[in-house]
Order: structure tokens, then sequence, then C-alpha cells
């Protein structure tokens, strides 16, 4: 187990070259992510192989709180490594005991991307020294245990478009011939993407980040990060942040307005967003959170409905595994994390 020198620009372009072409690499691992949770400590820690090349990796961000109270340890969708290999995770889970005594901390928590009937990796992961507690609800995981997911590898953009369900390709079609324009712009369009975010928060009853963050993403993120916004008649319908790193492009916020839904630019805006995963030889498109697919009576029901049109699949993910290391103050703070809401970690 080695903790890298963050401060080593050599040692963290072995770092990402690992994570970036990894099947399991994610944004959320990336050294580019440690820069927009700028309120965060970070530790790298990697596992080599007996030539000295990384065979495992995990990002952990570090949240350190006012004394006395302890620190809160947590790894998005890490580690990155063969999860059931018994001696890269033992070497990681190591790593994780060393920084939890040096920042004094209560708890790990990660959610490394493995879906829940995958039991084999469930249990490996459990044997390495985490505890799972299987199907807790979205509302008490940091990241969303279902997301919806449209693999591309080995695919053509006819073939991806062509398996669209017939109305979605019919929508497409429509919201070109009504002259709507999805195009990639920079910093500068933020302030409406933010009003478009605004008003759907305001209307889908949701919180939302400051526009400082979002500048934050699209700055430390670089080209990984674009942003997207349909037009039509000028005026700006819809719009979405979106990030693509290794071989994953993940729709990580969306936002429209009520005007001139009839046009259809939510649907132009996916299959624009798809086709830049397809150009990069990315092998999923992730449409992210998909919290209430199994409840048609939820009023957010919709989000699912309009994704599952592009024929992808459902993941759901096992969710969090941990290591206690302060029983009494988990029972106290997962009380105060209960109140404050679990996605302000993420």
């Amino acid at each position: 187990m080695e903790i890298l020198n963050a401060s080593d620009p050599q040692a963290l372009q072995e770092y990402e070259s690992f994570v970036g072409s990894h099947p399991l690499g994610s944004f959320l691992q990336s050294p580019g992510w440690c820069r927009v949770k700028k309120n965060w400590r970070h530790a790298f820690l990697v596992s080599r192989d007996a030539c000295g090349q990384i065979c495992g990796s995990m990002l952990v961000l570090i949240k350190k709180f006012p004394f006395p109270l302890p620190s809160f340890l947590y790894s998005p969708w890490g580690p990155v490594c063969d999860l059931q290999n018994p001696d890269v995770l033992k070497d990681l889970i190591q790593g994780v005991t060393v920084l939890a005594k040096k920042y004094r901390a209560w708890i790990f928590k990660a959610c490394p991307l493995v879906e829940k009937w995958d039991k084999e990796t469930i249990q490996a992961l459990c044997r390495a020294g985490l505890s799972y507690t299987p199907g807790l609800p979205d509302k008490k995981v940091i990241q969303c245990r279902h997301n919806y997911i449209l693999p591309l590898k080995g695919r053509t953009p006819e073939d991806v478009f062509s398996s669209f369900k017939s109305k979605w390709r019919y929508n497409i079609r429509l919201a070109e011939r009504k002259g709507v324009v999805c195009r990639m712009y920079g910093k500068e369009k933020l302030p409406e993407f933010y009003k478009l975010l605004s008003e759907t928060a305001q209307r889908d009853k949701f919180t939302i980040r400051s526009p400082e963050y979002f500048a934050s993403m699209m700055d430390n993120l670089g080209e990984n990060c674009r942003l997207y916004l349909c037009h039509y008649q000028g005026i700006p319908l819809s719009g979405a942040i979106t990030v693509q790193y290794g071989s994953r492009t993940c729709y990580v916020y969306g936002a429209s307005t009520s005007l001139h839904r009839e046009v259809m630019p939510n649907y132009l805006m996916q299959w624009t967003m798809i086709q830049w995963a397809l150009e990069n030889h990315c092998h999923t498109y992730d449409f992210m959170g998909i919290p209430f697919w199994f409840d048609p009576s939820h009023p957010n029901y919709g989000v699912y409905r309009f994704k599952q049109g592009f024929n992808g699949k459902v993941a759901v993910y096992a969710g969090e595994f941990q290591m206690v290391f302060s029983p009494g103050y988990k029972k106290f703070l997962d009380k105060v994390l209960g109140r404050i809401g679990y996605e302000k970690f993420s």
C-alpha cells in the first residue's frame, strides 16, 4: 500500500492514467474531482503489483469537523481495481485504517460500482474488512443506488439510434425540424444554465448547488466536463452538465424550462450527448439517478419514464460499504446526517 504524494505531478499522472483506463474508473475518483471538492481534504491510495505497476487505487475524501468531532472518510465510486482480488483489497483497506488514525475518523464509507446481484464481489469486499447493509433506500446513502445506463461498446450511432423507442426517435427528429439547436458552451453560458436549473428545482422541489460549484466543475475537470444548452428561437430551453472520463459519459446535472416543451429539446440534448460518448468510444452512457423508477405513483417517476425510452437498462448498485472506527460517534452523527441530508456529502 502506498499513499501518493499529492504534490508530485508524476505520481498524479500515473494515478490518473490507471483510473482513466480502468473499466471501473470514474471522474469521482479523479484528481480533478478533489479540486472540485475544495472543502474536503483527500488522499490517493494505490496498491502495486510485483513489477511496481498500480493494480488498484482509491481516492479517499476527508471531511473534517470542528473539534472535538471526528472526521468522515468517503470514497465515491471507489475503489478502482479487480474487486474480487483479496490482496489488492486488503492493501487498500490497510491504507484506509492509516488515514482513519491520522485524521481521527469515526467512519469510512465507499460505494463501489458493483451491482446488488453480484454476490461474489459483495462477499469479497466484506472479507476485506468492510461491512454492508443491503437494500438501503436512496435517502440513506450518499450516491443514488439506482441509475439508468446505456451500453455503447461495439455499437455504431446508427445501431444506438435505431434502438430507441419509436416515439423517442420521432421526438429527436421533431426537435431538429423545429429548429432546436443543441450545442456545447463554455462558462460564459453558465448563467443561462443556472436560471434553467433554478426553475427546475422550484418545479420539482429539490435543492441545488451554487453557480460557483458548476464553474469549479468546468474549471477543474477541464475538457472532460461539458455544458450543453438547447435553444429555440434564441431562447434557452434545456441544459446539462455532462462529464466524460475514461470510458464512461455521465449526465450529471440537467435542467429545463416549461416553455416550448412541444419542440422536444430534452430528447435532442440527450442524443447529442450520447453521440459525444460514441465519438470517444465510451462503453457506457450513464443517465445517472432514477431513484423512484419502481414507483409509478411517485411524482418524479417521469424521470425514469423519460430515460427508459432510450432503451438502456436499470443498474441497481449494492450501495455503501463501511468501516466504523467509533461506534458511539456513529450513532450520534448518523442522526445528524439523516437530518441535514446525505446529499451534502456527494
